[in-house]
C-alpha cells in the first residue's frame, strides 16, 4: 500500500554481529559492550555493576523486516488488542499500521499540539479498558499563554475514544497539564504507562535551559517529575505529597532530567524509567513514591560544553542514586520489559530504545540491579525511538526520522 508521502515497505535484513550467534564472536567474559572512553572518567560508579554491565548474547539468530516506512519522526508506539498498532508521528498525526504494514490515513480529533524542537505529538497509550471503551491516552507539547504572553508551552496529557474505523478520536478531554509554561523546545519527556492499579504514570522533562533546571528540585512545579494520577486525571489519595503545602499533588517523584522512557515490571508492579543525562549521565531509575533522583544537584556526567554540572557531584545525601547509567550516552528513548515466548531467555529484561548510539539496549535485571547488557538491531543504522513486544513475542521498533520506519525484530527464520 502507498500513501501520499508515505511509503509502505516490507524487507527483512539479517543483523549485524551483535545480533547473530551464529557469524560473530562473542566478547570476552565479563567484558562490558561499551568500550570507549568514558566522558567523565574521573566519576567513579557507586557500586558494582552500576555502568558498563557485563556483555551478554543471544543464542538464537536474529532478522529484522522494515514493515512500514514514510513515517515523519514517529515517537509513541502501542499495541492494539486486534495485533494492529498505534504510531505518532511528532508533527501530530496518528496512525493505525497493520502487522503488513498497511498504515492508515491520519487519525482526526487530536487537539493542536506544538510541533517545535523536540515538541509535538509525543507518547500514545491505550487505557486498561481498552477492548470495552477504546481510551486512547497520548502526551503532547501544548502551546499555553505564559504569564498572559503568547509563547509558552509545556508536556500535557489527553484521551479520547478511538472510533471504531480508527479514522477518529472523540470526547477529548486534556486530563493533565505540566506547569508552569516555558517558552522553549526541549526535554518535555514524556513517556505513558499504566501501572496494575489504573493509575497513570507520566514522566516530564525540565526544558533543559538553565534557568530551568533548578525546578527539577521544586515540588511547586511539575517540571522534572515522574507524575502519577488516575485515568480520569484526578489524584490518587496515597500520592506521596497530598496534603503537603507547596507541592503539587500529582508529583510521585523528583529530581529527573529528561525522562523518555517509563514500564512497569511485570508481576512487581515497580515502575521504572530512564532518563537522557548530559554527557555521561543517561540514567535508569526504580521509582519509588517521594524520591529525589538527584538532577541538578548530583548526577553523572558533565555539560555537554564540558565541565562539571553543579558542584560535580555524583550523589548527595537524600538523593537516590540510579540503578544504571551510561557513559558514554546512548539518548535513551522508550522502553518496555520482555514478556513475550519468541524469546524465552529474556523474560523480565527491559528493552530500551537508543537514540544517539541507533540500537536496543538488553538489560538483563537480577535483585533489581543490570547485570548483563546486550545491544539489538545495530544494523539499522536509524535513532530508535520507541521498542514494543508484539503478540508472538517479536519486538518492535519504531525509528525516529524524517523517513521514519517501522521494524519487526524475530528469530531468523530456517534457524
Amino acid at each position: 500500500m502507498r500513501l501520499i508521502g508515505l511509503a509502505v515497505t516490507v524487507s527483512v535484513v539479517a543483523l549485524a554481529a551483535a545480533c547473530s550467534a551464529q557469524v560473530s564472536a562473542p566478547p570476552a567474559p565479563g567484558a562490558p559492550v561499551e568500550s570507549r572512553p568514558a566522558n567523565a572518567p574521573d566519576q567513579q560508579p557507586a557500586f558494582a555493576g552500576q555502568t558498563r554491565a557485563p556483555g551478554v548474547r543471544t543464542e538464537a539468530a536474529m532478522a529484522h523486516a522494515v514493515i512500514a516506512s514514510g513515517l515523519e519522526h514517529p515517537w509513541g508506539l502501542a499495541l492494539m488488542p486486534d495485533g494492529r498498532w498505534l504510531v505518532t508521528e511528532r508533527p501530530g498525526r496518528l496512525r493505525i499500521i497493520s502487522a503488513d504494514g498497511t498504515v492508515s490515513a491520519p487519525g482526526a480529533g487530536l487537539p493542536a499540539g506544538g510541533a517545535r524542537g523536540q515538541g509535538g505529538l509525543l507518547d500514545v497509550v491505550t487505557g486498561p479498558t481498552f477492548a470495552d471503551d477504546r481510551m486512547t491516552y497520548w502526551s503532547y507539547a501544548e502551546a499555553r499563554p505564559q504569564s498572559g504572553v503568547d509563547g509558552g508551552n509545556a508536556t500535557s496529557v489527553a484521551r479520547g475514544r478511538l472510533s471504531a474505523d480508527g479514522s477518529r478520536v472523540e470526547g477529548v478531554q486534556v486530563i493533565f497539564r505540566a506547569t508552569p509554561a516555558y517558552d522553549g523546545d526541549k526535554h518535555f519527556g514524556s513517556s505513558l504507562a499504566f501501572a496494575p492499579d489504573g493509575t497513570l504514570f507520566i514522566t516530564v522533562g525540565e526544558r533543559s535551559d538553565t534557568p530551568m533546571r533548578p525546578q527539577a528540585q521544586d515540588l511547586a512545579s511539575h517540571m522534572g517529575k515522574t507524575i502519577r494520577i488516575h485515568a480520569d486525571g484526578s489524584v490518587p489519595a496515597d500520592n506521596p505529597y497530598v496534603g503537603q503545602a507547596g507541592a503539587l499533588p500529582e508529583i510521585w517523584s523528583l529530581g529527573h532530567r529528561n525522562a523518555q522512557g517509563v514500564a512497569v515490571q511485570p508481576g512487581t508492579g515497580a515502575v521504572w524509567t530512564v532518563e537522557h543525562g548530559a554527557r555521561g549521565g543517561d540514567e535508569l531509575n526504580l521509582e519509588r513514591a517521594g524520591a529525589n533522583y538527584g538532577w541538578p544537584d548530583a548526577a553523572y556526567g558533565i555539560e555537554y560544553r564540558g565541565g562539571p554540572i553543579g558542584a560535580g557531584q555524583t550523589a548527595r545525601p537524600g538523593t537516590e542514586q540510579p540503578v544504571y547509567y551510561w557513559d558514554p550516552v546512548i539518548a535513551p528513548g522508550g522502553m518496555t520489559f520482555y514478556d513475550g515466548a519468541m524469546f524465552p531467555g529474556w523474560a523480565g529484561n527491559l528493552l530500551v530504545a537508543g537514540l544517539k548510539e541507533k540500537h536496543i539496549a538488553r538489560l538483563v535485571i537480577r535483585d533489581d540491579r543490570v547485570v548483563g547488557e546486550e545491544r539489538l538491531l545495530t544494523d539499522l543504522g536509524e535513532r530508535v525511538r520507541d521498542v514494543a513486544v508484539g503478540p508472538d513475542g517479536a519486538v518492535w521498533a519504531i525509528t525516529d526520522e524524517a523517513n521514519g520506519k517501522l521494524v519487526r525484530l524475530a528469530v531468523r527464520s530456517g534457524t
